[in-house]
C-alpha cells in the first residue's frame, strides 16, 4: 500500500493494518522529512490518546493529516508505532 498526497509518496508498505476502514503504516514505512510535529490531540474511547503529524510537500501543508497513539489502550495494541493517513491522502496499492 502506498500513501499519497500532493503527487509524493508519503509511505509504502505492504504490513499495514487496516483499522476501522483506515491503514495503518508502520512508521520506519513513513518519509519522515514529510512529517512535522502538531500539538493537536484527540480520544478514542477504544485506542486512547491519538497525536498528529501536518503533511508538508514542496511547500504545501496539510494540517493533521497523519495521526498515530504513542501509547494505545491494550484494544490496539497493534497499532503501537503505526500511523494513518486523512484529509486527501490517497492510500493506493
Amino acid at each position: 500500500m502506498k500513501a499519497i498526497w500532493n503527487n509524493q509518496v508519503i509511505a509504502e508498505s505492504n504490513n499495514t493494518i487496516v483499522v476501522e476502514n483506515n491503514h495503518y503504516f508502520p512508521k520506519e514505512s513513513v518519509k519522515p522529512e514529510f512529517l512535522q510535529q502538531s500539538s493537536t490531540h484527540t480520544t478514542c474511547p477504544w485506542k486512547g490518546k491519538a497525536s498528529y503529524f501536518t503533511l508538508e510537500v514542496d511547500g504545501q501543508q496539510n494540517k493533521d493529516a497523519a495521526w498515530y497513539y504513542p501509547e494505545p489502550e491494550a484494544a490496539a495494541a497493534n497499532i503501537t508505532n503505526y500511523i494513518a493517513f486523512w484529509k486527501g491522502v490517497k492510500i493506493t496499492e
